[in-house]
């Protein structure tokens, strides 16, 4: 893809296989209102998204990268108009400030892992290969999985099961791990999944990736991470400004979904007498997320549950 003012070309092969871009052309055309305007990609990731911003934007354009993994810095390029913060973006605030930004014209969030994570053994986000139960996007995190089982009461993981992976034996599996752990720790994806396996509920794959996703949210904290950052987009994106989210499952989804259209994060009981006092700062550009072209599928099968929502700063 063309490029301005920046030797990005002779990056993205690496960084493809880094992480394809999801929804590409469909968020980055909903973020850019103004090509000279001031725009933050949450989630830099491959780069892929930063790359199609940075494309769009003018030579007085500015985008500021967020990415809470280290790895992520391997697709940096040279463009004065890029800077790379080295975050979680749960604290998007307080680093635009520190660079003296006030208001910004747009933000994009691709959320969940990328390509890179789940293809990487080590990171431990993968069912196919043995590796250390660790799933931290931060691997400054002192939190990871296998220290997430050893110190949660059994009550806490069935909560963790059910909320974050809609197991269906939640309770079961939550007392066989929580038992197995007081014998010894479980440090390691096989030894993980041979404890596991008798519980197994329908499609092996499909209940596993159900438990990973479990724990690996609670793990990064990303329903926290999220709330903080739609609730700070609400005071950093200028009147006409964009929020342009990407989910990946419906509990991300259902909280997006609700902040653009009704302000809050969380269900809130509405007043019988004045209705929900705080006004949605937010209008949706779309009645329903945008999903991934039947092209886009063949190319990038892991698109297929990628949802795309946008807010218009009223």
């Amino acid at each position: 893809m063309p490029e301005k003012n920046s030797g990005v070309d002779t990056h993205q092969s690496e960084s493809q296989s880094y992480h394809v871009p999801v929804l590409l052309n469909e968020s980055v055309d909903a973020l850019i209102t103004d090509p000279s305007g001031v725009y933050v990609d949450c989630t830099f990731g491959g780069g892929g998204h930063s790359r199609e911003i940075l494309s769009r934007l003018s030579p007085t354009g500015r985008l500021f990268a967020f990415d809470q993994d280290a790895d992520a810095k391997v697709n940096l390029t040279a463009d004065t108009r890029l800077e790379f913060i080295p975050q979680n973006f749960r604290y998007i605030s307080r680093f635009l400030r520190l660079h003296h930004i006030q208001s910004v014209d747009g933000i994009l969030a691709d959320l969940g892992v990328s390509s890179h994570q789940f293809d990487e053994p080590s990171r431990g986000f993968s069912i196919r290969s043995d590796a250390a139960l660790d799933m931290r996007m931060d691997t400054r995190s002192p939190l990871t999985a296998a220290s997430l089982i050893q110190q949660s009461s059994a009550e806490e993981l069935q909560l963790i099961f059910q909320e974050f992976g809609e197991v269906t034996n939640s309770k079961t599996l939550a007392q066989l791990l929580f038992n197995q752990s007081r014998v010894a720790p479980i440090k390691t994806i096989e030894s993980f999944k041979s404890i596991v396996a008798p519980l197994v509920k329908g499609n092996p794959h499909k209940y596993f990736a159900q438990v990973f996703q479990a724990l690996r949210m609670v793990v990064n904290d990303e329903m926290g991470a999220l709330q903080a950052m739609l609730e700070q987009s609400a005071s950093l994106v200028k009147t006409g400004g964009r929020l342009v989210v990407i989910t990946f499952h419906s509990i991300e989804d259902r909280m997006v979904k609700r902040f653009i259209k009704t302000g809050f994060t969380a269900n809130t009981e509405e007043d019988p007498l004045y209705g929900i006092k705080q006004q949605a700062p937010f209008e949706p550009m779309h009645k329903k997320p945008i999903e991934a072209s039947g092209e886009e599928l063949k190319r990038n099968p892991r698109s297929r549950s990628a949802r795309l929502r946008v807010g218009i700063k009223k």
